[in-house]
């Protein structure tokens, strides 16, 4: 038998916490969940959760607060976070990351954009856990067969675009420089011209924008390329 992973949503509305119990049962975890800083951590060192859910607002102690001091533990240093808050100002964003946050993710959100970035710091982090396809609009992806379908149709990539969408996949809506798609699916020990990252998203586009269907590729003008919002949500 399986053991399901276990996630922590540490968040103070009820109706939230009540949508992603839900949802994150559905989807085959175990969930635990608490209204307070506090009670998180010490939810999360009892119960040594495999992915926490953190609001960044929460009563008793802030979700800052609460993920500084978790990284600062060596039983949970390394547990996933994802942070939800309604703060979408970027110095607040990179105030999560740099606190140890894995994503960060801005209410109001769509369920299906959170279960894929789930997915995607669990695979980053502790890959045994991941699943081996993702669904994302009518795209999917069968990471074990090194296969992708759209819109019910093979769709056949390279390596690097696999690899390319595969990173995509896994962070929809979030927009990647050049710089950061370099690092990501070559490496960073390896040196590559960052107008390479152009061709091969270009391949990547090619393939996958079959006839009648939207580009879900988004071309942000001096930022990079992202997932696209609009495909996600369709």
């Amino acid at each position: 038998m399986t053991l399901k992973p276990t996630v922590l949503v540490a968040e103070d509305e009820s109706a939230l916490v009540t949508l992603l119990r839900y949802n994150l049962e559905r989807e085959g975890y175990r969930v635990l969940d608490t209204q307070d800083g506090e009670e998180a951590l010490l939810i999360a060192s009892e119960e040594k959760p495999d992915v926490i859910i953190l609001d960044w607002m929460i009563p008793q102690l802030s979700g800052i607060e609460v993920c500084r001091r978790l990284r600062q533990r060596q039983e949970t240093r390394n547990v996933p976070i994802l942070m939800l808050t309604a703060r979408g100002e970027e110095t607040d964003r990179i105030r999560g990351l740099d606190t140890g946050a894995d994503d960060y993710i801005t209410k109001p959100f769509s369920m299906t954009e959170l279960l894929a970035r789930l997915r995607a710091v669990m695979r980053r982090i502790r890959p045994g856990l991941a699943e081996d396809t993702i669904k994302v609009g009518d795209l999917e992806m069968d990471r074990a067969a090194h296969r992708v379908r759209r819109a019910g149709r093979d769709i056949h990539l390279g390596p690097t675009e696999f690899k390319l969408l595969d990173h995509l996949i896994q962070h929809p809506g979030r927009v990647f420089s050049r710089e950061q798609l370099l690092d990501a699916v070559w490496g960073s020990d390896v040196y590559v011209e960052a107008r390479t990252v152009d061709v091969h998203v270009g391949r990547l586009r090619k393939a996958l924008n079959v006839e009648g269907v939207r580009d879900p590729i988004r071309t942000v003008r001096s930022a990079g390329y992202a997932l696209d919002d609009a495909f996600v949500a369709a």
